[in-house]
């Protein structure tokens, strides 16, 4: 296993070859070999090195770029601290996480914010030093290119400092979806146990072409879309969005991509905009960060005979801790937990089926800072014991090992005493209505506990639909929706997730009075 990211570039370059062209692409539009990766890698390091302090975390706030992943590894090379931030987050999430990791200097480039319209939003970032990519550059003078040239290309692991396996590798962000995002400390051995752990599930090659336009600032795009590919040696195209919904179909089937991540609510779009014949080179496609819609998973499966493998996973874990495979695909579940990891289903009071799912394996996290107190390092939590951790998912496990997710217990409201999954309620829904996008919530009621909220873009959905579908199904009347909200669209955060923090806070504006809806403007964690 390799010791460290940069010296599984090193290592990359030697089994796949330095030279190959168009090992990597990306939109800029670039082409690169595991050459050019491991010279962008050294030259970002040390100029990065000129500008910061050993130990420092620093902000990295770019699209998916192969610039970025050297600027990253480099960092990392470097005895720095690469925190990737989640430039969709707005004024106020980006300067949380800067916070949090304690984040004095961000790498960022002017042409970057001035394409994604975020020049304002960084302008009033407070008491952080800008660097940018362009002005950084310059600064690469004769001494650093012979040093690059004639020395550290030549002996690249001789001309960086030696890495700690259990060092910091990056710092992630969690996506806010319950308040202020936490910083999740991942060393360079969670990382690649987990790229091992991935390509253990699914056989990568050479021929492979990976597809890849989750975000980097995402442990689902950084670890299965990046350095997986970067490690095997397969093709790797990435790309800045995964909101551009007619244009990948279409790059998919230019490239001739063979392996697709993302989530639910892409793959929805991407087959609503696809053509015949778009997917036809696809090998895999793998969803994960949110629960594969039925709908979704048929209508791939329909349109162009290929079967979604659904996994599962948290950015405290790197993220995979299990997926379905090719030959051993069962549609409603994540699939069996990937090599090394230990699970312990903890019973929930009020919850029959399944327990809250805790693990421990070497992908774990070192742990979390948090915003009350940037920069401390606190372990993985678990009532289990020392090492594990408390994922927060209620999960039933069948007699083969294969888990299905019921929900977050967060997502979970009690209702007139009972413990009801939210994700029932969406269930529903969807099938009543498959073609439009529903997420349930829930608040306070005097009385009941708590009632739950649907929020939806379809203006036809009654609740006497989603009843008489319900007792179909054999769900109780109890995991219906008091109360149904149309809107036009549904806020979704840069990983593609529902928000649900946001969706919380307008049901109680709408639905509670002043004094009570006070409590759902703090944080849920």
């Amino acid at each position: 296993m390799h010791t460290t990211l940069f010296s599984a570039l090193v290592k990359a370059c030697e089994e796949h070859g330095r030279d190959t062209p168009g090992q990597w692409e990306d939109m800029k539009p670039g082409s690169y070999s595991y050459g050019d990766l491991l010279k962008m890698t050294l030259a970002l390091g040390r100029l990065a090195g000129k500008v910061t302090a050993p130990g420092e975390h620093v902000g990295v706030l770019m699209p998916n770029m192969a610039s970025t992943v050297a600027l990253a590894i480099g960092l990392s090379a470097m005895g720095r601290v690469p925190c990737m931030l989640n430039y969709t987050a707005g004024t106020d999430g980006m300067q949380a996480a800067c916070h949090t990791a304690g984040i004095r200097r961000v790498f960022t480039s002017r042409l970057f914010l001035k394409k994604a319209g975020l020049e304002q939003q960084v302008a009033q970032l407070a008491g952080l030093e800008l660097i940018w990519l362009e002005d950084l550059r310059e600064r690469f003078g004769l001494l650093d290119k012979a040093w690059l040239m004639g020395f550290a290309l030549w002996f690249p692991e001789t001309a960086m400092p030696e890495g700690d396996p259990e060092a910091p590798a990056v710092v992630l962000f969690t996506s806010g979806t319950e308040g202020k995002p936490k910083g999740v400390v991942l060393s360079h051995r969670a990382l690649l146990a987990n790229v091992d752990q991935v390509i253990g599930l699914l056989r990568f090659s050479t021929r492979d072409v990976v597809f890849n336009s989750l975000p980097i600032f995402h442990s689902f795009g950084l670890t299965a879309g990046t350095l997986v590919p970067l490690v095997t040696g397969s093709r790797l195209v990435i790309y800045p969005s995964p909101l551009h919904f007619k244009e990948i179909p279409k790059l998919v089937r230019d490239r001739g991509a063979t392996v697709l991540f993302g989530t639910s609510t892409f793959f929805n779009h991407y087959a609503r905009n696809a053509e015949a014949g778009d997917f036809a080179s696809l090998k895999y496609v793998v969803a994960g960060a949110e629960k594969l819609a039925v709908p979704v998973r048929q209508a791939w499966k329909e349109r162009f005979g290929i079967d979604i493998l659904e996994g599962y996973g948290v950015t405290e874990t790197a993220p995979v801790l299990s997926c379905n495979r090719p030959s051993d695909n069962r549609p409603g579940t994540v699939g069996r937990l990937v090599a090394g990891v230990e699970a312990r289903l903890v019973p929930v009071p009020g919850i029959e089926r399944g327990g809250e799912l805790h693990v421990r394996g070497p992908n774990l996290m070192s742990g979390y800072y948090r915003y009350d107190a940037p920069r401390v390092l606190e372990p993985p939590r678990s009532e289990v014991g020392e090492g594990w951790y408390d994922t927060g998912d209620v999960v039933e496990m069948d007699a083969d090992g294969f888990l299905s997710i019921q929900g977050r217990l967060k997502r979970f409201a009690k209702v007139a005493g009972e413990m009801v999954s939210l994700e029932l309620a969406e269930t529903i829904a969807r099938v009543v209505s498959s073609e439009q996008v529903h997420a349930a919530t829930c608040i306070s009621d005097t009385g009941r506990g708590e009632v739950i909220v649907l929020f939806t873009t379809d203006s036809d959905l009654t609740r006497e639909q989603m009843a008489a579908v319900a007792r179909g199904l054999g769900y109780p009347e109890i995991c219906l929706p008091k109360k149904i909200d149309v809107v036009e669209e549904l806020p979704v955060l840069g990983t593609g997730k529902i928000d649900y923090f946001r969706l919380q806070q307008l049901a109680a504006r709408l639905h509670l009075k002043p004094s009570d809806e006070a409590k759902y403007k703090k944080p849920l964690i």
